[in-house]
């Protein structure tokens, strides 16, 4: 997660990490990291296997990342990814060293001979050096070294937006996931290594140094994959869920211990709960779900939830929605996790649809203050974030640059999808929406316009113009009304040509009904409207107001 400007804004917000957000202009290595190249296109990731030994002393990495894929075209040439200050030591095919270029973070790879359509071929690329350190994680990238107040190292990495490509060797585009994976962490062994995924295995070495096998049985970001270095006490739970028994592990620092299992234990499982309620089942029961103490305030690596939030109820102690109800759970359990539904498993494409990844886990957040306090407190809760919205760009960014658009895609996207909800007026019909998204979209990577095409069939409903004024657009609508009389005229000025969103109306204090402006002016003659009582719902509709 990442976003300047929108962290800037809330002091302390949401942890994201930075990638060069914001930028106006852009250049060839943008290019290189955000476009879809045929050089990227020609062949579809099937398996990686990262080996790689952390020199914590060195603050260095080395090893090698095998990648299994098939070919989606006929190709001699492939580009892969890897930061320009990490070095590429060789590619291996068939046992003999492939010739490559760089370009930026961009590797370039030729093969001997023609690689044909279907086939099934690997490489290997063996690579070392020093990985970017962040300054400030999460809200910049890169690996982080601190020491636990015993003094054993402390690592980690956060890299989402700036690029897992910044310490190991993949195709680093959103649009490939991975289907599986193995992750192999070589680790001094008075410390241990938790991934993402099952603990298959480990292996002690002969030079101090143990090796962890972590076993990811499902489609994976590159940017969620990770590493907790580390000494840390473990417990377990058990929750019964949608479909059967899922392991719950949680690594801890051990002087936290009986902390965390007080404190997880108050929102660990009615978050699963809600969540499989309103999304459907956990995406990955096979590989379980961990939360691991972290040096860093969180992030949500898939499986292996990164949790630093201090044991604190809310925003590191902060209620983000300033109506006392960010204060009844702990922000960095509930939002991380529901990244194991929006954008572990459904993942955009491009960086630029970031706000499905974002938006539908913000709103996920009112969805437990519902699920433990009620429907009206949880709408309370996704008004009182609309504080934090700046309307500063639209939170769709430009496609093929690696870039996402503006912060407000957590609360803006939050409450387009309120907004949705109201406008449909059938709870069961919108959870079976937001279930369908999981189910049609899940394992995959979609776009805007096909959850956008998915929510306007599902419901019967035509909501482009909605999706394109909030999505698209900075500003929201201004309802624009008088009453004369018995007389109700009213109009949206909006960026959207013909923007016409319904929008629930209070005439009298007593009966509310939904009208329909569009953006040329309209006139309804109501009886028993009240001037003095007349109310517009711009509670639960994210709008303007203008009294002609």
């Amino acid at each position: 997660m990442k976003l300047k400007l929108y962290l800037l804004f809330l002091c302390l917000t949401y942890s994201l990490t930075s990638a060069g957000q914001n930028k106006s202009t852009f250049n060839r290595a943008d290019s290189l990291r955000g476009q879809l190249t045929p050089l990227r296109t020609c062949y579809d990731i099937n398996y990686y296997h990262l080996d790689v030994r952390m020199d914590i002393a060195n603050k260095s990495v080395s090893g090698s990342n095998e990648f299994r894929f098939t070919a989606t075209q006929d190709f001699n040439k492939l580009q892969f990814d890897l930061f320009e200050n990490l070095k590429v030591e060789k590619v291996v095919y068939k046992e003999k060293e492939l010739p490559f270029k760089r370009e930026f973070n961009a590797v370039f790879v030729d093969f001997p001979e023609t690689i044909k359509t279907g086939s099934r071929e690997r490489f290997t690329v063996f690579y070392s050096g020093k990985p970017t350190i962040a300054k400030n994680a999460p809200w910049d990238g890169g690996f982080i070294y601190k020491k636990d107040k015993q003094g054993n190292p402390w690592v980690a990495v956060a890299c989402q937006g700036f690029g897992a490509s910044s310490w190991w060797p993949n195709k680093d585009h959103q649009a490939d996931e991975v289907d599986s994976m193995m992750i192999s962490i070589s680790v001094p062994d008075t410390l241990e290594n938790i991934s993402n995924g099952r603990l298959v295995g480990k292996e002690k070495l002969n030079d101090g140094y143990t090796k962890y096998h972590w076993k990811v049985s499902y489609p994976i970001n590159n940017y969620n994959v990770t590493f907790n270095i580390g000494k840390f006490a473990h417990f377990k739970d058990t929750f019964e869920g949608e479909k059967g028994p899922l392991t719950l592990d949680f690594y801890v620092l051990p002087e936290n211990l009986e902390k965390a299992k007080t404190h997880f234990a108050a929102d660990v499982k009615p978050m699963l709960k809600c969540f499989e309620y309103w999304f459907g089942p956990y995406p990955f029961y096979r590989d379980g779900f961990k939360l691991v103490e972290s040096p860093h305030l969180g992030m949500e690596h898939q499986t292996a939830v990164a949790y630093g939030n201090k044991y604190l109820k809310g925003y590191l102690g902060r209620d983000l929605s300033g109506t006392g109800l960010g204060l009844i759970f702990d922000f960095i359990i509930v939002h991380e996790s529901g990244h194991e539904w929006f954008g572990n498993q459904v993942t955009s494409k491009d960086i630029a649809d970031m706000w499905i990844h974002e938006g539908f886990t913000n709103y996920s957040e009112s969805l437990f203050v519902e699920c433990q306090l009620g429907k009206e407190a949880g709408a309370k809760y996704v008004n009182g974030i609309r504080r934090n919205i700046q309307n500063d760009k639209p939170i769709i960014g430009p496609y093929n640059v690696n870039q996402e658009g503006s912060g407000d895609m957590y609360p803006k996207g939050a409450n387009l999808l309120h907004m949705l909800r109201t406008l449909i007026n059938d709870d069961e019909k919108w959870r079976q929406i937001l279930r369908g998204i999981q189910a049609t979209f899940g394992m995959r990577t979609c776009t805007t316009q096909e959850i956008e095409n998915y929510i306007n069939q599902q419901s019967g409903r035509n909501f482009k113009a909605v999706f394109d004024q909030y999505l698209r657009h900075t500003n929201i609508p201004t309802f624009n009304y008088q009453i004369k009389g018995k007389v109700l005229s009213y109009y949206w000025t909006a960026d959207v040509q013909n923007f016409n969103m319904p929008v629930k109306v209070q005439i009298n204090g007593d009966k509310s009904m939904l009208v329909h402006p569009v953006t040329r002016k309209k006139k309804m003659k109501i009886k028993g409207i009240d001037p003095e009582r007349f109310k517009v719902d711009d509670f639960n509709f994210y709008i303007k107001t203008r009294k002609l």
